[in-house]
């Protein structure tokens, strides 16, 4: 058996459950558990996967936790003065 993703247009789920019901003992459907708990895990995921080439490639500058509360401390304080 291959497993293969599908993406299916909202509104269009009904008419594919439809047209595969007659194959219903070639194809198994399965909700995709990530999905369940998280419909954007996805999405969540290469933004991850992105954000962290970006650092190992030096693209973004990823801040100790001493550098970013002074980063912090100092946009705030700019925020107040104008």
């Amino acid at each position: 058996m291959q497993t293969l993703t599908i993406n299916i247009e909202d509104g269009f789920l009904e008419d594919f459950l439809a047209i595969v019901e007659h194959y219903k003992d070639k194809i198994h459907i399965q909700k995709d558990k990530n999905l369940e708990y998280d419909p954007y895990f996805y999405e969540r995921q290469k933004q991850l996967q992105q954000d962290v080439e970006d650092i190992d490639n030096g693209k973004i500058e990823l801040l100790s936790q001493k550098q970013y509360e002074k980063e912090m401390d100092n946009f705030f304080a700019e925020l107040k003065s104008t």
